[in-house]
């Protein structure tokens, strides 16, 4: 792996975060099942793009220089 990228947009941590809150809630007697797992991390996936996307763009608003 050559290239990187922001932590929010790796499906694998979502992935694993998902699995940890699947598990805690299977503690809790709320089972989730294989699909509604795939879709929260696709959606939390999404969520942490769209959020990196605002917070890179709130910014660039609100830098004191100009790009080059």
């Amino acid at each position: 792996m050559d290239t990187t990228k922001p932590w929010w947009q790796s499906k694998t941590l979502w992935g694993a975060l998902v699995t940890i809150v699947a598990a805690a809630l299977g503690f809790a007697g709320i089972d989730l099942a294989d699909t509604e797992r795939e879709t929260l991390t696709e959606m939390l996936t999404s969520l942490g793009a769209a959020v990196g996307g605002l917070i890179a763009l709130i910014g660039r608003i609100s830098a004191r220089s100009r790009i080059g």
